[in-house]
Protein backbone atom coordinates (compact mmCIF):
# COMPACT_ATOMS: atom_id res chain seq x y z
CA UNK A 1 0.00 0.00 0.00
CA UNK A 2 1.17 3.41 -0.67
CA UNK A 3 1.18 6.47 1.37
CA UNK A 4 1.24 9.87 -0.22
CA UNK A 5 1.86 12.86 1.91
CA UNK A 6 0.00 15.21 1.13
CA UNK A 7 1.78 18.84 0.81
CA UNK A 8 0.56 22.58 0.90
CA UNK A 9 2.53 25.48 -1.30
CA UNK A 10 4.43 27.56 1.47
CA UNK A 11 3.34 30.41 0.27
CA UNK A 12 0.15 29.55 1.07
CA UNK A 13 1.53 28.78 4.98
CA UNK A 14 3.44 31.65 4.69
CA UNK A 15 0.41 33.71 4.11
CA UNK A 16 -1.83 32.15 7.03
CA UNK A 17 1.61 32.86 9.43
CA UNK A 18 1.37 36.47 7.91
CA UNK A 19 -2.15 36.59 8.59
CA UNK A 20 -1.87 35.26 12.19
CA UNK A 21 1.35 37.43 13.21
CA UNK A 22 -0.64 40.82 12.35
CA UNK A 23 -3.94 39.72 13.98
CA UNK A 24 -1.88 39.80 16.84
CA UNK A 25 -0.38 43.06 16.42
CA UNK A 26 -3.15 44.83 15.25
CA UNK A 27 -4.97 43.73 18.74
CA UNK A 28 -2.01 44.66 21.04
CA UNK A 29 -2.04 48.20 19.26
CA UNK A 30 -5.94 48.48 19.11
CA UNK A 31 -6.95 47.21 22.46
CA UNK A 32 -9.47 44.85 20.56
CA UNK A 33 -8.84 41.49 21.63
CA UNK A 34 -11.48 40.47 19.30
CA UNK A 35 -9.44 40.49 16.57
CA UNK A 36 -7.74 37.08 17.43
CA UNK A 37 -11.24 35.72 16.55
CA UNK A 38 -10.29 36.28 13.04
CA UNK A 39 -7.07 34.00 12.73
CA UNK A 40 -8.57 31.55 15.50
CA UNK A 41 -12.01 31.18 12.90
CA UNK A 42 -9.98 30.40 10.48
CA UNK A 43 -7.54 28.18 12.17
CA UNK A 44 -11.09 26.09 13.41
CA UNK A 45 -12.22 26.43 10.12
CA UNK A 46 -9.04 24.62 8.53
CA UNK A 47 -8.79 21.73 11.47
CA UNK A 48 -12.70 20.98 11.55
CA UNK A 49 -13.62 21.43 8.43
CA UNK A 50 -10.66 21.34 5.95
CA UNK A 51 -11.76 25.01 4.69
CA UNK A 52 -8.80 27.52 6.19
CA UNK A 53 -10.26 30.86 4.73
CA UNK A 54 -6.98 32.51 4.11
CA UNK A 55 -5.14 29.89 2.88
CA UNK A 56 -7.99 29.37 0.00
CA UNK A 57 -7.89 33.26 -0.99
CA UNK A 58 -4.22 33.02 -0.63
CA UNK A 59 -4.11 29.71 -3.15
CA UNK A 60 -5.95 32.02 -5.99
CA UNK A 61 -3.52 34.70 -5.70
CA UNK A 62 -0.82 32.36 -6.80
CA UNK A 63 0.78 33.00 -10.32
CA UNK A 64 2.25 29.64 -10.89
CA UNK A 65 0.55 25.92 -11.00
CA UNK A 66 0.26 24.77 -7.15
CA UNK A 67 3.21 22.22 -7.29
CA UNK A 68 5.86 24.71 -8.95
CA UNK A 69 6.62 25.87 -5.06
CA UNK A 70 7.89 24.50 -2.30
CA UNK A 71 5.92 22.27 -0.66
CA UNK A 72 5.47 21.90 3.52
CA UNK A 73 3.58 19.34 4.85
CA UNK A 74 0.07 19.02 5.86
CA UNK A 75 0.20 17.23 9.28
CA UNK A 76 2.89 19.18 10.08
CA UNK A 77 0.71 22.31 9.06
CA UNK A 78 -2.28 20.92 10.79
CA UNK A 79 -0.29 20.63 14.02
CA UNK A 80 1.09 23.73 14.13
CA UNK A 81 -2.80 25.17 13.18
CA UNK A 82 -3.44 23.09 16.67
CA UNK A 83 -0.45 25.03 18.58
CA UNK A 84 -1.97 28.37 17.28
CA UNK A 85 -5.60 27.73 17.67
CA UNK A 86 -4.66 26.35 21.74
CA UNK A 87 -2.99 29.81 22.50
CA UNK A 88 -5.64 31.87 20.54
CA UNK A 89 -8.04 30.59 22.70
CA UNK A 90 -6.01 30.92 25.98
CA UNK A 91 -4.98 34.58 25.19
CA UNK A 92 -8.72 35.18 24.44
CA UNK A 93 -9.83 33.50 28.05
CA UNK A 94 -6.87 36.03 29.57
CA UNK A 95 -8.33 38.60 28.11
CA UNK A 96 -11.95 38.16 28.93
CA UNK A 97 -11.00 37.15 32.47
CA UNK A 98 -9.12 40.52 32.69
CA UNK A 99 -5.81 38.65 33.05
CA UNK A 100 -3.13 40.63 30.83
CA UNK A 101 -0.09 38.52 31.96
CA UNK A 102 -2.70 35.16 30.05
CA UNK A 103 -3.65 37.65 27.07
CA UNK A 104 -0.09 38.82 26.32
CA UNK A 105 1.85 35.93 26.97
CA UNK A 106 -0.25 33.65 24.81
CA UNK A 107 -1.03 36.15 22.12
CA UNK A 108 3.04 36.74 22.25
CA UNK A 109 3.53 32.70 21.58
CA UNK A 110 1.83 32.58 19.00
CA UNK A 111 3.35 35.88 17.44
CA UNK A 112 6.79 34.91 18.15
CA UNK A 113 6.00 31.28 16.22
CA UNK A 114 4.56 32.96 12.90
CA UNK A 115 7.50 35.10 13.08
CA UNK A 116 9.84 32.84 13.51
CA UNK A 117 8.35 30.60 10.78
CA UNK A 118 8.15 33.37 8.42
CA UNK A 119 11.75 33.86 8.88
CA UNK A 120 12.17 30.29 8.17
CA UNK A 121 12.54 28.35 11.48
CA UNK A 122 9.17 26.63 12.37
CA UNK A 123 9.09 26.53 16.23
CA UNK A 124 5.91 23.64 15.52
CA UNK A 125 8.55 21.34 13.83
CA UNK A 126 10.24 20.88 16.58
CA UNK A 127 8.37 20.66 18.78
CA UNK A 128 6.81 17.66 16.91
CA UNK A 129 9.83 16.46 15.64
CA UNK A 130 11.15 16.31 19.74
CA UNK A 131 7.44 14.75 20.48
CA UNK A 132 7.85 11.65 18.31
CA UNK A 133 11.51 11.46 19.03
CA UNK A 134 10.28 10.50 22.85
CA UNK A 135 7.69 8.68 21.64
CA UNK A 136 10.23 5.91 19.61
CA UNK A 137 13.27 6.01 22.59
CA UNK A 138 10.25 5.28 24.86
CA UNK A 139 8.96 2.48 22.84
CA UNK A 140 12.81 0.94 22.21
CA UNK A 141 13.60 1.49 25.86
CA UNK A 142 10.34 -0.57 26.37
CA UNK A 143 11.70 -3.18 23.94
CA UNK A 144 15.11 -3.76 25.64
CA UNK A 145 13.27 -5.23 28.96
Amino acid sequence: MSHSIQTIPRPIIRTNQWFIFLSVIVSWFTGLEWVLLLPLIAGLSGLLFSYNPVMKIARYLLKKELSSYIQEDREQQKFNQWIATILLISALIGARIGSEILYYLSSGFVAAASLIAIMGFCVGCFVRYQWNRYRYQRIQRKKSY
